[in-house]
């Protein structure tokens, strides 16, 4: 590969003629100025005030964003040093010095409130001291933050010969003031340094790369990301030009450089709204950022940004790749024989363990190369090289509409190989192919997900569920229309309206686009249309009741081959969603109403389960009690963080009006949150079932929660002063204020739904019954779902005379009680 040089000097030169240089007939280098020299800087001109005052007036101008502002503030620390370094030689004369920019000013990338990173190069006399004194104290007290070093260049060799972090850092040199021939014998020593110690030092730099991106996480799938640490932020950009200085890669390419621009932009504007150093686009900033870099909203902002990180990271793959390579090859004795080329598929072989295209390839007449590539790649675990990638973005036609069968066998065979594929998937997306093959999935490329349960952008996220649906194709029937599912089953977010309605829409599309056989095109309409049938029956309605079981069967018109498909997409998108989606318990949930739903379309009997034998044996006693039916035991003080209903407790009491929300209360102020519960009555008893979470991981005590529970049916028990403790002791998420109230008829026998989806917190749960008792209305069972900060809270309730809910002003006054309970800072005594 031809190697270009990134803005660096030759091996051997001393590096191209640096800004600052001195005109023609200035004093010979290191002679400090004449005291009436018109060059001198009048006593103070490097007052830190002065510094102070040039910066706020820069923020101050709104006009004054991106590219101009990073230069104008590194012109003005520059001029600001200058004079500093002026004065300081003034009051040293015979000490020749250079004040060398590093970092973000070496860069001329300076943040609003970033570092100064500055090396003062001297020639080994002794009253350096005294000048870098001179010119460290007024920086510090201008209030700026400095990273300094005085360094001759013998000893900037030596560090950067020892220490990777070094040499990476003295790449950015850059003159700012002093003698300009000591700049330029550092910034030439660097680079020398750089190339020399390549085989040493990058391996080092890679390790601590890899550390950082683990400990910080990925740019592009964080809803608040660390524009400059994470993996695809700006560091990498930074790493990469220091490969591209080693004579090892090509210089970052055009999309990388405008995605380096796009995350400094953002950051600037980030440092200025927030006013100081920071690089975590926090969500409140988000929108007001927005605005100064020309995005719409916060949503395309973020958009805007993951692709960013996205380009940087690809970029920074491939260039890590083939510096591997480099330095493995030059770690071997070199060897005549060239690599040979193994065949993959039609048209593609491996070569030097890349996939590229066969001699004989013509991608401007082979509609199928692009998914033959991708497939064999895929199945071969290796990467497609960047040659061949730009080649199939330059020449690759328009595929035919319907495709061919022998190109969807392709993109079958490609996401069959599970998680193999989703480098290679994201490397066509990176050359533009996956867009281009499916037009539709621009309107879900990196489209952000406010959800923090989940881990990925929308496209990604339907790879990722893709890659997981792979290993459950030996559970259906029909594996490729599961796999075209999962990549498909989240189409539609973006689009106004419901996703799943919307998505089913494209999904049809689709499916004729590649050339599904029409039955085929429904089923995996179907399948996008309920795939979130089987997680939200089960954890929010009752899977025991026959509505519930009915609606399922219903979906998949009692096929039981589409209930196989359809319970394996559910497993595989919570997967891909995150483990915050998927434990055991829900799982369960989900199988059990699976085989409910199996036993349906079989004629096979089923009913509600009956109470638990402890259970039964409780209801018997003729006193209030907690029993424990699944309750950790001596030594467990914490519950499985797996298992997200670890605790399951018996609460038999007098049945009498406001039970349910006391008991909520209760269970709040002991951290308990209340998972599910079904509520029944046994004559003048009331028999609950609560499976519960420890809300901070910590199980209360057993003996203490039976105590208060006999004081609260006593009437000794302070529950309201208790619970508005806790709320201040923990307040509600952010967006508190916003609720919504769903009715559901159907979706239960003998009862109507009412789902309640609000911001979590503490005391919301009593809130809610307690709203609901006071309209009379009695729960049958509730479901919560806890999602990140949003809760998903599905009550089944009747009239107190035990019929459904259907008069439309009791239902208005359903929902104002219920939104307003929904809402923090209403009274708790109730």
């Amino acid at each position: 590969m031809a190697r270009t040089r990134y803005d660096s000097p030759g091996a051997d030169a001393p590096g191209p003629p640096l800004r600052g240089a001195l005109p023609p007939g200035s004093p010979p280098p290191g002679a400090p100025p004449p005291d009436n020299s018109p060059g001198s800087p009048p006593p103070g001109a490097a007052s830190p005030d002065i510094l102070r005052e040039c910066r706020a007036a820069l923020l101050a101008d709104a006009a004054l964003a991106g590219a101009d502002l990073r230069l104008t503030l590194s012109g003005v620390h520059d001029a600001w040093l200058a004079d500093l370094l002026a004065e300081a030689r003034h009051s040293a004369p015979g000490v020749d010095v250079a004040l060398v920019a590093v970092g973000g000013l070496g860069r001329e990338e300076m943040a609003p409130y970033s570092d100064l990173d500055l090396v003062l190069v001297h020639d080994g006399g002794p009253a350096v001291a005294g000048v870098a004194a001179a010119v460290w104290y007024p920086i510090w007290d201008s209030g700026v933050g400095l990273d300094h070093s005085v360094r001759t260049v013998p000893e900037a060799r030596a560090a950067a010969e020892r220490d990777a972090k070094v040499a990476l850092g003295l790449l950015d040199a850059r003159h700012v003031a002093g003698a300009p021939w000591l700049s330029n014998s550092l910034r030439a020593t660097a680079y020398q340094v750089w190339r020399a110690k390549a085989t040493t030092h990058l391996p080092t730099l890679a390790a601590s790369l890899e550390l950082r991106h683990r400990t910080v996480g990925e740019l592009a799938f964080l809803l608040e990301p660390d524009l400059k640490e994470s993996l695809g932020g700006l560091r990498d950009v930074v790493v990469l030009r220091a490969l591209a200085a080693a004579q090892l890669v090509d210089e970052p390419a055009p999309a990388v450089v405008a995605a380096h621009t796009l995350l400094l932009d953002v950051r600037g504007e980030l440092h200025r709204g927030v006013g100081r150093c920071l690089d975590r686009l926090v969500q409140q900033e988000q929108e007001r950022i927005a605005r100064a870099v020309g995005r719409a909203d916060a949503d395309d902002l973020l958009r805007a940004v993951s692709a960013a990180g996205r380009t940087i990271r690809f970029a920074s793959e491939t260039a890590w790749r083939t510096v591997d390579a480099e330095l493995s090859r030059r770690g071997r004795w070199r060897s005549r024989r060239r690599p040979d080329r193994r065949p993959l598929a039609e048209g593609i072989v491996e070569y030097g363990g890349e996939v590229m295209l066969a001699r004989a390839a013509e991608p401007a007449w082979d509609a199928g190369l692009v998914l033959r590539a991708a497939a064999a790649a895929a199945s071969a675990r290796l990467p497609i090289s960047p040659f061949t990638l730009r080649r199939l973005g330059d020449q690759a036609p328009a595929l035919p509409v319907p495709w061919p069968e022998a190109v969807r066998d392709s993109l079958v065979r490609l996401l069959g190989t599970g998680h193999a594929a989703v480098p290679v998937i994201e490397a066509l997306d990176q050359h533009g192919l996956v867009s281009r093959l499916l037009p539709a999935w621009e309107g879900v490329r990196s489209l952000p997900q406010r959800n923090p349960v989940h881990r990925f952008t929308v496209d990604r996220h339907l790879v990722e569920c893709a890659a997981e649906a792979s290993a459950l194709t030996r559970r259906v029937a029909r594996p490729d229309l599961l796999l075209l599912a999962a990549l498909l089953h989240d189409i539609g977010k973006g689009n106004a309206g419901d996703h799943s309605e919307t998505g089913a829409e494209i999904a049809f599309e689709i499916g004729e686009r590649i050339g599904l056989l029409p039955a085929d095109v429904d089923v995996v309409v179907r399948l996008v249309r309920h795939h979130l049938l089987l997680p939200n029956a089960a954890t929010r309605r009752d899977p025991d009741d026959p509505a519930t079981v009915d609606a399922v069967v219903s979906a998949v018109r009692g096929s039981r081959a589409e209930l196989d498909l359809l319970h394996a997409l559910c497993v595989a998108d919570a997967r891909a969603t995150g483990p915050a989606a998927w434990s055991d318990w829900k799982a369960a949930l989900v199988s059990g109403l699976v085989d409910r739903a199996r036993g349906a379309m079989t004629g096979t009997p089923y009913g509600p389960p009956e109470l638990p034998e402890e259970a039964r044996l409780a209801a018997r006693l003729d006193h209030p009690t907690i029993t424990p039916l699944r309750w950790p035991g001596t030594g467990a003080e914490r519950f499985d963080p797996a298992d997200e209903g670890a605790g399951e407790l018996v609460v038999v009491a007098p049945d009498t009006p406001g039970l349910l929300s006391r008991l909520a209360g209760l269970f709040a102020v002991h951290g308990l949150e209340i998972v599910t519960a079904t509520v029944t009555t046994q004559g003048s008893k009331a028999v609950n079932v609560f499976r519960v979470a420890a809300r901070f991981g910590r199980v209360t005590d057993l003996q203490v929660l039976r105590a208060d529970f006999a004081a609260l049916l006593a009437g000794r028990f302070p529950l309201a002063a208790r619970l508005a403790a806790a709320e201040r002791a923990y307040p509600p998420a952010t967006g508190a204020d916003d609720a919504l109230v769903l009715w559901f008829d159907g979706a239960a026998s003998a009862a109507t739904v009412v789902e309640v989806r609000a911001a979590d917190s503490i005391c919301l749960l009593h809130r809610l019954t307690a709203a609901l008792e006071r309209c009379r209305l009695d729960v049958r069972s509730a479901r919560i779902s806890t999602l990140g900060g949003s809760v998903v809270d599905a009550f089944s309730v009747t009239t107190s005379a035990g019929a459904l809910v259907t008069d439309p002003a009791l239902r208005t006054a359903v929902e104002q009680a219920l939104l307003a309970a929904a809402v923090t800072g209403n009274d708790l005594s109730s």
